[in-house]
């Protein structure tokens, strides 16, 4: 997977990037990082990339010019047109089920804006998807361009250690991870669940399930109307809401 940024500050990209699993990832050749400082491409002899916005308002607007630019430049490299996905909070909201699609291409382009944003025109031109990390306001796309980066990296084969660890975290099947534990056993007088002690797989893996099902009614019910359930893990839930409703009247 090689990822692609183009933005104004490249070196809080790449610091961010370098670390812990993506940086051993990209040690291993698994993943790539390319970024693209959009200053490269002013025009201007100050390096200035942005300007007033017509009609009047607060703050700066990032001209088209050089963000298209970098972009052009970056195609002419790769000898391809990658997708690019432009972080802002009018797009839609990032999710696994994005990542996992996004985690089948080869190459993506994130395009960070800042300052008021960048010239419509910039956007109408070369950018295929827009992506929110939630309904607030950053100063800038950088650290949304990351969280994505760091979502889809771990869906790429090889990347983590175990690959499994990507199939069965929080919203796989659409529902939130089991809890987990490690030793000691006992902790501020604290046990771990007996089952866990067991060494009885099959037994493990149903109480897990139950754990996320229940997990997931608790913390994220909206969830569940696309999970994806067995016939017994829908009885259990049935027999969860019931409980639910009994402690409501």
């Amino acid at each position: 997977m090689n990822f692609h940024v183009l933005t104004l500050f490249p070196d809080m990209i790449r610091d961010g990037f370098q670390t812990s699993i993506t940086g051993r990832a990209v040690e291993k050749g698994l993943l790539s990082l390319d970024t693209v400082n959009i200053r490269d491409f002013s025009v201007n002899k100050h390096n200035r990339v942005d300007d007033y916005p017509y009609g009047g308002g607060a703050g700066m607007v990032m001209q088209p010019g050089p963000v298209c630019d970098s972009y052009e430049d970056l195609c002419r490299k790769i000898g391809k047109r990658p997708r690019v996905l432009y972080m802002t909070p009018q797009g839609q909201t990032f999710n696994q089920s994005i990542a996992e699609e996004l985690a089948k291409e080869e190459d993506l382009v994130f395009l960070c804006g800042h300052y008021e944003g960048i010239d419509e025109r910039a956007l109408e031109l070369i950018v295929t998807d827009y992506l929110s990390v939630g309904d607030y306001v950053l100063t800038g796309g950088e650290l949304p361009a990351m969280v994505m980066i760091d979502c889809i990296s771990r869906l790429v084969p090889g990347v983590l250690n175990n690959d499994v660890s990507a199939e069965i975290e929080s919203f796989h099947d659409n529902l939130l991870e089991y809890p987990q534990y490690t030793r000691p056993e006992v902790y501020e007088g604290k046990k771990v669940p007996e089952v866990l002690l067991s060494g009885h797989h099959k037994n493990i893996e149903t109480w897990r399930r139950q754990q996320s099902i229940k997990r997931t009614l608790e913390r994220r019910p909206d969830l569940l109307a696309d999970a994806n359930l067995s016939k017994k893990e829908k009885q259990y839930l049935a027999e969860l809401l019931a409980k639910q409703e009994s402690k409501c009247e």
